[in-house]
């Protein structure tokens, strides 16, 4: 319905403005594959990817000296 909808439209207009149209559709289509493929890159990774990478002190979970006042 859609499809049929700007077939109609787009047959009305002028054919350099069909032309504009078809600039449009082709920059639209363009910008959702950038889009698309950036989710894409995005969604790498996941549960584990940083493992090994980050160290902690062994002393982390040491009560702080700093805060002893507020015990």
């Amino acid at each position: 319905m859609l499809q049929t909808t700007i077939v109609e439209t787009l047959n009305q207009l002028p054919e350099s403005l069909q032309e504009e149209v078809l600039h449009y559709a082709e920059f639209l289509a363009d910008r959702h594959q950038k889009s698309a493929s950036s989710v894409a890159i995005k969604r790498r990774g996941g549960l584990g990817a940083w493992k090994g990478k980050i160290q902690m002190s062994e002393d982390f979970d040491a009560p702080l000296d700093d805060l002893q006042d507020y015990r």
